[in-house]
Formats: structure tokens, C-alpha cells, sequence
């Protein structure tokens, strides 16, 4: 599990891909200092095992489905990527609780300064909307957002200057395609929902206030 909070951009320095899955080497910095076999890494939104150490190289295998819902996929040698290490009970959590179970591929619609900050509309599927709400959480790449505004079928972020210029948005435009990873919160209240709907029970917001959802 994480929290969102980018602790540095990695440089992949190795990939190999095939019909049954991959591996990754990962250059880090901090992020390799403690980190064992077996360690679990958010790399770019995606969590990752641990399967070797040398020194700052990190080399992580890919499943087969992690390959067909994230841009790992699309990764080669040079590129960098957000790193996070799993939290600890100790850890302060900054952003909010970060599976590292991608749900899909974003695309930006636009990328602008506005002021001091960046704007970001990321367009996903449509199933993935309901899920997405309006000063609710959102992981995109890994980082730990606020959702600003909902559309159809895409959403709005605002990114502050410290989280663009230290992830891997300042590399995002117009047609980048990004890991999505809705809030988990909003996935089981969804599903609760739809449960109740589907036993034939009436969801109204005295329902929802009477069993603690509002």
C-alpha cells in the first residue's frame, strides 16, 4: 500500500517484454536505500516486487495484466518514472491510500498553466466515472490528486508547482496516456450501492444517511 507521495523520478534502465509478462531495472536513488528482495515499489502507479538488487538498480518481473492496463507497456530505457516505497505503520500519510492496482490508461486532453499551477483533463472509460467525484482522491501515474471537476467521461486536476516539476507530469502533454487508479473508498461505497440496488433496495439519501454513507 502507499500514499501517492512521489519520493523521487527513477530512470529505467532495463526492459524486456513478452506474451508472458516482462521485467524492469530501475535506477533509484533514495528509494533503493533499505529496500530488500521482495519489497513492494509503486512504479509509475503500478506495485511492483522486488526481484534483485545491485547497488541503485532495482529489477522488478511484470505480469501479464499489468502490462496490458498500464504504460509500462509503452516504457523504454531512459524514461523516467515515480517511485514510492510501500508505507510503514509509522508513516505519516500525506495523500491518501494507494493500492497500486491500476484500473486503467488515461489520456490527456489538455495539459495548460493556469497561474502558478497546471491543469490537467485526463479522459478515461466510462465504467470508471462513477468512481470519480469531485474533491474526492485520484491517483494518476502514482501521485495522490484532487479531483477539481467531472465530466462524462473525463476529469480535472490542478497540479501545484513542487508536484509538476517533481514527477513525471513536467513530461506530460496533450495525448499522453497515464495510469489511472481510483480512490478504493469510492470503489466499495460503488459497489455497496450497486448490491442494494441490485436486492431491490431503495437508495435514497435518507437510506444513505440512515446506514453511515453520508
Amino acid at each position: 500500500m502507499f500514499t501517492g507521495i512521489i519520493e523521487e523520478l527513477g530512470e529505467i534502465i532495463g526492459i524486456k517484454t513478452s506474451a508472458d509478462g516482462g521485467k524492469i531495472t530501475v535506477y533509484a536513488g533514495s528509494v533503493a536505500e533499505g529496500t530488500k528482495v521482495g519489497d513492494s515499489i509503486s512504479v509509475n502507479g503500478a506495485c511492483l516486487t522486488v526481484a534483485d538488487i545491485k547497488k541503485n538498480d532495482l529489477t522488478m518481473d511484470i505480469l501479464r495484466e499489468t502490462l496490458d492496463k498500464t504504460t509500462l507497456s509503452m516504457s523504454a530505457i531512459g524514461d523516467k518514472v515515480n517511485l514510492e516505497r510501500s508505507i510503514q505503520p509509522s508513516s505519516r500519510l500525506g495523500g491518501h491510500f494507494v493500492f497500486g492496482h491500476v484500473d486503467c490508461r488515461g489520456k490527456v486532453e489538455e495539459a495548460k498553466r493556469v497561474g502558478r499551477d497546471w491543469l490537467f483533463r485526463i479522459s478515461v472509460e466510462e465504467s470508471l466515472m462513477p468512481l470519480i467525484a469531485v474533491k474526492g482522491s485520484i491517483a494518476v501515474d502514482g501521485i495522490s490528486l484532487t479531483v477539481a471537476e467531472v465530466a462524462k467521461s473525463s476529469f480535472t486536476v490542478y497540479i501545484i508547482p513542487h508536484t509538476f516539476e517533481n514527477t513525471t507530469l513536467q513530461f506530460r502533454k496533450r495525448g499522453s496516456e497515464v495510469n489511472i487508479e481510483a480512490d478504493m473508498l469510492a470503489r466499495y461505497v460503488h459497489r455497496a450501492l450497486v448490491s442494494m440496488k441490485e436486492k431491490g433496495s431503495v437508495v435514497t439519501e435518507d437510506y444513505l444517511r440512515e446506514h453511515g454513507f453520508i
